[in-house]
C-alpha cells in the first residue's frame, strides 16, 4: 500500500502517539522526560500526516475524548514492558521497567478510539497494548516458550534483527506490508498471548509461529504488527494509517475536522 502524500490544498490528518516518560540525559540536565523515538515521528510526517505526541495523562482516563477530538489516527508505539496487573497476571522476573501511567493512558485511547472506530496501528509493544485493551494477555518472556532468542537477538538495534513473517492473504497486514511473506525488523521478549475479544491473528513469525499481526474484522482499520515498520523505510505499515485517516478526516469534512 503506498504512502499517502496530501496536495498542498489539502489538511494534512493528525496521527496521536503516546510517548514514553524515561529518565534522559539533555544538555546538563537528566530528569524524567516524556519521549518518543524519532523513527515514529519521521515515518508519520513522510507518510503525509501530522504527529501529536501525547504524553501520559491521568485526566484522559477520565474523559479520553477532547484528545480523539484533535485527531484522526491512533498510534500505538514501542517500548517498554507493560504492568502485568494490566492484565491480571503475576510479574514474570524478566518483567522490568513498567510504567502503569502509559499504559492506562494507551489502554483508554485504544479503547475509546475502537468504540469511534477510529484508525488504530499498534507497533511492538503497542500491539500487545492493543490486545490487552480488549481484554486478551501477553506472554511475558518469549525465549522461555520458543527455546530461542531470534526476534531480540542484538539490544537496542535492529542490525541483523530481521526475520520472516507471513501474513494472512487478503488480510488488513497483508495490504499494509504490500505483500504476504515480508521481511521484518524486530525487537521484543514478549508477545501476545490469549487474543482479546473481536482479534484474529494476521500474521506468523515463519520461526517459530509466533502471532506477528494481529487485527479486528469488526472495524474499519485496527491493526497490530509486532515488528519495527518506522525503522523500514520501504515499508508501507505507517502510510496505510495514515492514508485511512486521510481518508477518515476527508468522510467527515473539513468544518468537522477544525472542531
Amino acid at each position: 500500500m503506498s504512502s499517502y502524500a496530501p496536495d498542498m490544498s489539502e489538511s494534512r490528518p493528525v496521527i496521536g502517539i503516546v510517548t514514553a516518560v524515561e529518565q534522559a540525559r539533555h544538555g546538563a540536565w537528566n530528569e524524567p522526560s516524556a519521549l518518543l523515538h524519532t523513527s515514529y515521528v519521521e515515518a508519520v510526517q513522510q507518510a503525509g500526516a501530522i504527529a501529536l505526541m501525547i504524553p501520559p495523562d491521568p485526566a484522559l482516563s477520565e474523559d479520553p475524548g477532547p484528545i480523539l477530538d484533535r485527531i484522526d489516527g491512533l498510534l500505538l508505539a514501542g517500548g517498554s514492558d507493560l504492568d502485568p496487573a494490566s492484565y491480571d497476571a503475576v510479574p514474570h522476573p524478566l518483567t522490568i521497567d513498567t510504567t502503569p501511567a502509559r499504559d492506562e493512558t494507551e489502554v483508554v485511547l485504544a479503547r475509546a478510539a475502537l468504540e469511534r472506530d477510529m484508525p488504530v496501528l499498534g507497533i511492538c509493544r503497542g500491539m500487545q497494548v492493543l490486545n490487552v485493551a480488549l481484554g486478551g494477555t501477553l506472554v511475558q518472556d518469549v525465549p522461555e516458550v520458543v527455546g530461542h532468542e531470534e526476534h531480540r537477538r542484538h539490544l537496542g538495534t535492529f542490525v541483523d534483527n530481521e526475520h520472516v513473517v507471513v501474513l494472512e492473504p487478503d488480510s488488513l497486514a497483508a495490504q499494509a506490508a504490500g505483500e504476504q511473506r515480508h521481511v521484518v525488523f524486530s525487537h521484543h521478549h514478549q508477545a501476545v498471548g490469549s487474543l482479546g475479544a473481536g482479534l484474529v491473528v494476521s500474521g506468523r513469525s515463519e520461526l517459530d509461529e509466533l502471532p506477528e499481526a494481529i487485527e479486528s474484522p469488526e472495524h474499519d482499520y485496527v491493526l497490530g504488527v509486532q515488528w519495527h515498520p518506522e525503522a523500514d523505510p520501504a515499508s508501507g505499515v505507517v502510510g496505510s494509517l495514515v492514508q485511512r485517516a486521510a481518508e477518515v478526516q476527508g468522510l467527515r469534512g473539513p468544518a468537522a475536522s477544525a472542531q
